[in-house]
């Protein structure tokens, strides 16, 4: 119980939506990953960054913030060739890897200076009011008539210079742009605050915007403690959303649908089922209805994030314990088909109980950590250490899941060339062997492929990697249920039979038996044989016959 509590109460702590604010404290990392957007044309990103201190004596030191384009969620260009020296310090001219602008914090002047790549060609704006009063003159210029249109697009492009001023004219939208900084002196020390906005007002501009905040004194040996507050707010005309993410409430609601139907349909089938039911497979019809009600929790929560730009609790906290228990159900249920539980055995195995000991805490503590990753900040300085920890731990569960399937396969290959049933036996093992390709498979899509998929494709089309996660799960349940479903000819559920109508036995080849076969045949209406002792004379006529016939070979 009380690590139940202790989860709901770090989750609740956890419920963030993409209306960021972010509080850090005494933190000397060298940058920090502030946020991650893809935005559409008509995308407006709000930023506020506030309480700002720095240590008496070091306002001269270069502190500020990156804001990127790319068009994938791959590696960072710009940070793989900066992770031993500050980007700041470099001319932007320099940045050649994709559009990029700096804000550079002037302390001691209280300005902030803007700087732009000569790919840069969105403005920047002080603050989100400025951006209204554009929009309102991008809408009444759009009904200029279009010979009027023509001559302003002449006159414009009789004012541009010639190309070796080009980069100039380009970027005159945020180069030499100065924003104003805000200060407030609390117990001897300043507290600096700054806002900027942009407006995604181009198609062409579109893509994954990457924001960072760069502490340059922090890249040497002495490290500096900083202190600030950030708010971000970002939207795609008036979705809250990622570009990428939009398509995922709608996604999530027709898997839980399909889930739903699913899990009904697996009812029918065992309702109808004349064959024994065990408990495992009524398990299995409780892991789908998880499925589905996380999936509807989750579509939900989706939508409220879309909506306002943050979580509904009850909504949140719904989402977290359905996801919790079926992470944890569906281990379960893997180890215990693994170990061929209520079906060729009705008690677990000393090792079969300690792996279960194992698995289950850390499959929660996997559930965990993936849920405070996607709820956390993206600059949260745990949110690195949550996802490090729940790739390690979820490794060892899908490792050890491996373990009694193994151990099934081993014990049924031993039986098969001892107990004589090696038809019986063979045709388990084959099943055992299809199992665990298939739990490996799910594995290697699920963690891999989908992780490379994700950095992969373009940044609209990221909800990919969760359909074909959703999908690689469906049709891993679909499987599972064909492969065990209640049947008495199947080979998991047939039942040694010691007494066979018919039993072949192959005799040992020698000169005069080969090529024989004994068959024993089991008259069960047959009265039962008078046996007949023999007297001494012929047992002894019997022995020498016997011994009269091994003449001969």
């Amino acid at each position: 119980m009380r690590l139940i509590l202790f989860t709901l109460t770090v989750l609740l702590a956890a419920c963030n939506g993409r209306k960021h604010h972010l509080e850090v404290r005494d933190d000397t990392r060298p940058y920090i990953a502030l946020s991650t957007f893809g935005f559409y044309q008509g995308g407006i990103l709000d930023v506020k960054l506030s309480s700002f201190q720095v240590q008496p004596g070091q306002e001269n030191k270069v502190f500020g913030l990156s804001l990127d384009r790319t068009l994938s969620d791959a590696m960072n260009p710009y940070l793989d060739s900066h992770q031993d020296k500050c980007i700041l310090e470099e001319p932007v001219g320099q940045q050649t890897s994709g559009p990029i602008v700096f804000f550079l914090m002037d302390l001691k002047n209280k300005t902030v200076h803007v700087n732009c790549s000569a790919d840069w060609n969105i403005r920047i704006f002080k603050n989100r009011t400025s951006i209204s009063a554009i929009r309102a003159k991008r809408h009444s210029f759009a009904e200029v008539s279009d010979s009027a249109f023509i001559m302003q697009r002449r006159r414009k492009r009789d004012t541009i210079p010639t190309d070796g001023h080009k980069d100039s004219v380009e970027n005159q939208a945020c180069n030499k742009l100065e924003l104003p900084m805000t200060v407030e002196k609390k117990d001897k020390f300043n507290y600096y605050s700054m806002n900027f906005a942009m407006y995604v007002a181009m198609k062409a501009d579109e893509g994954l915007y990457n924001l960072y905040f760069h502490a340059c004194p922090n890249y040497q040996t002495m490290p500096l403690s900083l202190s600030f507050n950030v708010d971000i707010e970002e939207n795609n005309s008036g979705n809250f959303l990622s570009a990428g993410e939009m398509p995922l409430p709608a996604l999530y609601f027709m898997m839980s649908l399909l889930f739903f139907l699913s899990g009904l349909f697996w009812v029918f089938i065992l309702k109808k089922s004349r064959h024994v039911v065990f408990k495992i497979h009524y398990i299995m019809a409780v892991l789908v209805f998880l499925k589905s009600l996380s999936l509807m929790f989750h579509a939900i929560n989706y939508h409220f994030i879309e909506t306002i730009g943050e979580h509904v609790e009850a909504w949140a906290i719904l989402y977290y314990i359905t996801h919790l228990l079926k992470g944890a159900v569906l281990f379960i249920t893997i180890v215990l088909i693994g170990t061929g539980w209520t079906f060729i055995k009705h008690i677990l195995a000393d090792k079969d109980k300690k792996l279960f000991m194992i698995v289950i805490p850390l499959q929660v503590l996997a559930n965990v950590a993936e849920i405070i990753i996607a709820e956390s900040e993206e600059g949260d300085a745990e949110h690195r250490t949550w996802r490090y920890i729940f790739i390690f731990v979820d490794l060892l569960c899908c490792g050890a899941i491996l373990f009694p399937v193994v151990w099934s396969i081993r014990h049924l290959d031993d039986a098969s060339a001892t107990d004589g049933k090696a038809a019986i036996n063979l045709r388990k093992l084959k099943l055992f062997r299809q199992f665990y390709i298939m739990i490996v498979c799910y594995i290697y899509f699920t963690r891999i492929i989908v992780y490379l998929l994700k950095i992969t494709v373009a940044f609209q089309y990221v909800w990919l990697d969760e359909m074909f996660r959703e999908m690689a799960t469906y049709v891993f349940f679909v499987l599972t249920g064909y492969k065990f479903r209640p049947a008495s000819a199947h080979p998991y559920f047939t039942v040694e039979n010691e007494s066979d109508e018919d039993e072949v036995e192959v005799l040992t080849e020698s000169g005069l038996t080969e090529g024989l076969h004994k068959t024993k045949v089991l008259n069960r209406t047959a009265p039962p044989a008078t046996i007949v002792e023999a007297n001494e004379e012929e047992r002894e006529n019997l022995i020498s016959k016997r011994e009269s016939s091994h003449e001969y070979d």
